[in-house]
């Protein structure tokens, strides 16, 4: 129940709601009962002849419940007495009416602001595990599909959803019904209500073991759901070398799979949840059946309890089962979106293992170097070391170049500099001080990224430019798509800066993208630049452009270049070879090329010299 609680507390935001929930809730309840309490006159004035003779007036020094009872009989039969059966009924029927339609307004009432909770909670829900993701390390993912994160912030918090709606239902409105209407059992006749409540836990007992059993088929299901949406996602993604191996079958075949297994599960779940209900309206009925019986047996031997009574106490004990029902209902959903909380906390509760320190630093320009000390790295639970030993110095205005074979530990290194992950051992110093000493933002915004991949989104090219910038004119994003050898075929797009790019700029060429991405770069203004083999991909008319733009973006800039096509690292003041994550060559072109080692070799391959 601790996930269950963590969930509840998204409601104390909405604390002005939850109490005109709760308000008009205890209306709902006492009109609901008035309406049915009602009824007792109705049936006295059937069951009483014309002539009957008015009851005494009622004692003062009789009990709380005789007193009532005698004072309510006596006004009634006065009130008959004056004006006939008819007009009582009438005035009985009016009553009835106006208690049915305050009771429909105050349960529309706390139905209005339970809504705004619901949806705030979800919305809120959401929120969190969106922030929580873009503020995970990048290791995270590499544990995680995305399919599945994509489910658990869509399709679980809409699962939490229906959760919540039995989760405040079951604490704002049926105990209090359940409170009320015993109350009013209790009133009417004590000996009767205790009897009816013997075979009520029997119920409950039951309810609860199909609770326990539906929470763990729901976390199967919810769990199949996660890989049914990763195995989409990866259809769309993929759907080009789907297509050129003519592997359509196959990764439907795989789809229809899960998709059959998600089906199985979540069938299991929805039975088992919709037994709730129907059991527990069987187990009311023998209740039922039981006071019909008892109370009926008193009636027929002519004991205290009058038929009129009698058959209102049977219409009231009636609506007890409806919020006992709910109990068992709201049981049932929350039972089954705990599963799905499960899966959310487990994002939620993830720990950050990258932090600034207490009064961490702001990095402004780098002034001297970037230097790598005896670095090494190895990935969360694998045993092996991608980077051992790794030191070098990156002087202020300088390049270093990144080569050699794929897996070799060049884009680890990259990535330790922007702390996108944190050395296992050794530290990286900007300046003379520990990386770690700075803000993580502080570092990051002095930085400029061009990968490989251009990553894009799908908005205007001006917002793709100007991405995580907040206040940028527009003659900045021209000058920086100049720079970037983009402005010409911006300009002849339909609407130049504004034209939409789709998903992941799906309208753009390979070229065109990397130079958008080139375009951010310099829009930045970055001190530090990384280039992750950001021509690898292109074709060489796409490639000439974009690395004329390169080389106007590295200009005077610090920059860490790592390379697949080494003819473009040739002019580089430092050229590091990794092999296994250790550095095993060092120096520039030239030299390295006439040492006919690792570097040589790696040249020759590209029939480059």
């Amino acid at each position: 129940m601790r996930d269950f609680f963590k969930i509840l507390r998204y409601t104390n935001k909405y604390s002005r709601q939850r109490i005109l929930v709760i308000f008009y809730n205890v209306l709902f309840v006492i009109f609901n009962l008035l309406s049915l309490l009602l009824f007792i006159p109705f049936l006295k004035l059937i069951f009483v002849p014309e002539d009957a003779e008015v009851p005494p007036v009622p004692n003062p020094d009789a009990s709380f419940k005789a007193y009532w009872e005698a004072k309510y009989n006596y006004e009634l039969y006065d009130f008959m007495q004056a004006n006939g059966k008819v007009q009582v009924l009438a005035y009985i029927c009016v009553t009835i009416l106006i208690c049915f339609l305050l009771k429909n307004l105050f349960r529309y009432l706390a139905m209005f602001y339970l809504a705004d909770i619901r949806n705030g909670v979800v919305r809120d829900i959401r929120n969190n595990i969106h922030k929580k993701i873009v503020n995970l390390e990048l290791s995270f993912f590499s544990e995680e599909k995305k399919g599945d994160l994509m489910a658990r912030a869509m399709s679980d918090v809409q699962e939490i959803e229906v959760s919540i709606i039995g989760m405040l239902e079951l604490l704002f409105r049926e105990p209090l019904a359940i409170i009320i209407t015993l109350s009013s059992l209790f009133f009417i006749s004590a000996k009767f209500t205790l009897f009816s409540l013997v075979m009520l836990p029997l119920s409950a007992l039951i309810i609860s073991r199909i609770g326990k059993s539906l929470r763990r088929s729901s976390k199967r299901a919810q769990d199949k759901l996660g890989q049914l949406t990763a195995a989409l996602e990866e259809s769309l993604s993929g759907i080009r070398i789907i297509k050129a191996f003519n592997a359509e079958e196959i990764v439907h075949n795989k789809f229809e799979t899960i998709n059959d297994d998600h089906k199985k599960v979540l069938t299991k779940a929805y039975r088992k949840r919709d037994l709730a209900s129907p059991l527990n309206e069987v187990m009311g009925s023998f209740v039922m059946i039981a006071l019909v019986w008892f109370g009926g047996s008193i009636v027929l031997k002519g004991d205290s309890l009058s038929g009129s009574t009698f058959l209102g106490f049977i219409i009231v004990f009636s609506q007890l089962l409806r919020p006992i029902q709910g109990v068992a209902n709201s049981i049932s959903f929350v039972n089954k979106g705990l599963a799905s909380i499960e899966r959310i906390n487990k994002i939620l509760d993830v720990e950050k293992t990258i932090t600034d320190i207490d009064q961490a630093k702001e990095f402004g320009n780098l002034t001297s170097s970037v230097v790598y000390k005896n670095v090494y790295f190895q990935y969360p639970g694998n045993e092996d070391m991608v980077l051992k030993n790794v030191s070098f110095t990156l002087e202020k205005g300088k390049t270093i170049a990144l080569v050699g074979e794929s897996g070799g530990g060049k884009s680890t290194i990259a990535d330790l500099l922007p702390r996108f992950h944190d050395c296992t051992k050794g530290q990286i110093e900007l300046d003379g001080i520990n990386l770690k000493d700075y803000t993580q933002q502080s570092i990051r915004s002095s930085m400029g990224i061009v990968t490989q991949q251009s990553i894009l989104f799908n908005d205007t090219i001006k917002n793709n430019i100007a991405f995580g910038e907040t206040q940028i004119d527009d003659q900045a994003i021209i000058e920086a798509a100049k720079i970037a050898n983009a402005h010409e075929f911006i300009s002849a797009m339909p609407n130049g800066y504004d034209t939409n790019i789709g998903d992941a700029g799906n309208k753009l060429s390979g070229g065109q993208k990397q130079r958008l991405s080139i375009a951010r770069a310099v829009l930045k203004n970055p001190d530090i630049l990384i280039l992750d083999e950001a021509t690898s991909a292109l074709d060489t008319e796409s490639e000439k452009l974009v690395q004329e733009a390169l080389i106007k973006l590295m200009e005077n800039r610090t920059s860490l270049v790592i390379a697949h096509r080494l003819s473009t690292i040739k002019h580089a003041d430092e050229i590091l070879v990794l092999q296994k994550g250790e550095i095993v060559e060092r120096g520039k072109h030239d030299e390295l090329y006439a040492r006919q080692g690792v570097y040589r070799n790696l040249c020759d391959l590209q029939s480059f010299s």
